[in-house]
């Protein structure tokens, strides 16, 4: 079982080049789990199918400005990706790059040096930097990590492949944590406004975090989703977060994921009952059909790239069947699709 039958959908004219502004005019379609009738809103709607009691739980993991551009000794552009400090010092890391190999030197924006040292077990690179990459220089020299969809979504529609306010879109509202490679997208969605709404009307929200990494959108190339292996990506809860999804558990409510990130963070760190427990981990966990979920009753999450484990874990807490269909009328009825797209509700 591999989902080859979502990328048999005309996805690719409906890839959201830029998110909705304001940020909750984005749509919602609806999906019941238990008899996969859908319904169509708008983000803004969301309060009215919550009830008090509930508990959001939302990743306030930050994106960092992960893309550093580069350029090899002879001329030619190159570029990596970061994605996480190997020691303290902040001059070793691991990234991603394209057509680099152990040996060869780069010059960065500001002048300073880069060499890749060699392979991780991952296949990512390990880089050394002249400079310690701390957030003030990533701030000054980093870009926006955005996905090579949203560029290439731009350039056929003759936008600029970046947009001055990239960095503040490519990010959530209650973003606090730096550490992640790629936006928990989800929580795009989310105002001040409609989140004082929501709390105001009874429902909790709890914060938890998980560095997005390249565990998340590393594809998933095996025919088995069983032998496909989840990088790690750490996650963390505090003690207030697990006092309010147990209380939620405890009183009744529905605990609803918001994203992909929030429902591996729960997942990790939940017992064998549902219960939270604080603490830090390595989320590991790969969540595919047949996942029998613990924690959450309730999903926040958008529409997702084929072969990606985000769909295997929509698929798996909304069904295989009902969450191709419910794609299926998204494209019909012309949802923006992917980081910036439109969102999903599954309760």
């Amino acid at each position: 079982m591999s989902l080859e039958r979502f990328a048999t959908l005309e996805i690719e004219p409906l890839i959201a080049p830029g998110p909705a502004e304001p940020r909750d005019s984005s749509r919602l379609l609806r999906l019941d789990r238990a008899s996969g009738v859908t319904g169509h809103s708008a983000f803004r709607d969301l309060p009215s199918f919550l009830r008090p009691g509930d508990c959001l739980v939302l990743n306030r993991s930050a994106v960092r400005k992960a893309r550093l551009p580069a350029r090899k000794r002879t001329g030619g552009k190159a570029e990596l990706l970061l994605v996480s400090p190997l020691d303290a010092s902040l001059t070793r890391w691991k990234a991603l790059g394209r057509k680099l190999s152990p040996g060869t030197p780069l010059e960065l924006p500001d002048g300073s040096g880069a060499e890749i040292e060699g392979l991780a077990d991952d296949a990512s690179l390990l880089v050394r930097f002249s400079v310690p990459l701390t957030s003030g220089w990533l701030d000054r020299h980093g870009e926006a990590p955005l996905p090579g969809y949203i560029v290439k979504s731009r350039r056929r529609r003759g936008l600029p492949e970046e947009r001055p306010d990239d960095k503040s879109l490519y990010q959530t509202v209650y973003a606090r944590e730096e550490g992640s490679i790629a936006a928990p997208t989800a929580g795009f969605h989310f105002t001040p406004e409609l989140l004082a709404g929501i709390e105001a009307s009874g429902v909790t929200v709890a914060y938890v975090t998980l560095h997005v990494g390249w565990g998340t959108f590393k594809p998933v190339r095996t025919e088995n989703p069983a032998d496909h292996v989840m990088l790690p990506e750490a996650c963390e809860v505090l003690p207030e977060a697990a006092e309010k999804v147990n209380a939620c558990l405890a009183h009744g409510g529905r605990v609803i994921a918001v994203g992909t990130s929030s429902m591996r963070t729960l997942e990790t760190l939940s017992g064998g009952d549902g219960r939270l427990s604080p603490g830090k981990a390595d989320a590991t966990l790969f969540i595919y059909p047949g996942h029998r979920f613990r924690t959450a009753s309730g999903f926040i999450t958008n529409l997702h790239v084929p072969g990606s484990a985000p769909l295997y874990m929509t698929a798996a807490f909304a069904g295989e069947e009902k969450l191709y269909a419910a794609y299926a009328e998204a494209v019909r009825e012309k949802y923006r699709f992917y980081s910036y797209g439109d969102a999903m509700l599954i309760i």
